[in-house]
């Protein structure tokens, strides 16, 4: 899917923090795209968690609460960033769905192995995502952002294998 822009606002007070306005420029769009998709992929999780029925209720239900629950608490740190690089970080419907690589929930909920599907590539894509910022991020010598890539890909990562091993016959 091709990647939406989104305006950065920016900061009115001059800020030198090592790292050149045109990297925090690009690094705070790379963190709002991330920070899209995983309010997204919070979203259709919670919602999954609210309408998960059938044999594997119990277990789903529990997984998917651990899971958006953990969703919820990486957003901050990923917002945050963005406010320490000088941008304003996005914060509605409308800008995540401008901004994210994922699809909205479906309308009607799906059965409970589609849902593991769906959240399976919703974690790969958002993993995909952040990846993509490593070059910028390196070449910009940004190491508290790579830090919240790296935690974020080894949760998604993890994530994914977890809800793949569910779909294996």
């Amino acid at each position: 899917m091709a990647k939406k822009s989104a305006q950065l606002s920016t900061r009115t007070i001059p800020m030198d923090i090592g790292i050149s306005e045109k990297d925090r420029a690009a690094i705070a769009q790379g963190l709002s795209r991330l920070l899209a998709d995983t309010y997204t992929l919070y979203l259709t999780t919670h919602n999954f968690h609210w309408n998960v029925t059938g044999p594997m209720f119990n277990s789903l239900h529990a997984m998917f609460m651990a899971q958006y629950t953990e969703l919820w608490n990486a957003v901050d740190p990923m917002a945050e960033r963005i406010r320490a690089l000088g941008h304003v970080a996005p914060g509605s419907y409308a800008q995540y769905a401008k901004l994210s690589s994922l699809p909205d929930a479906p309308a009607e909920p799906p059965k409970a192995m589609e849902m593991v599907r769906i959240l399976a590539q919703g974690h790969e894509a958002v993993a995909r995502t952040a990846r993509s910022l490593f070059p910028l991020v390196d070449k910009a010598n940004d190491e508290p952002t790579a830090d919240v890539l790296v935690q974020r890909l080894s949760v998604h990562e993890q994530t994914a294998w977890m809800l793949r091993s569910l779909l294996e016959d």
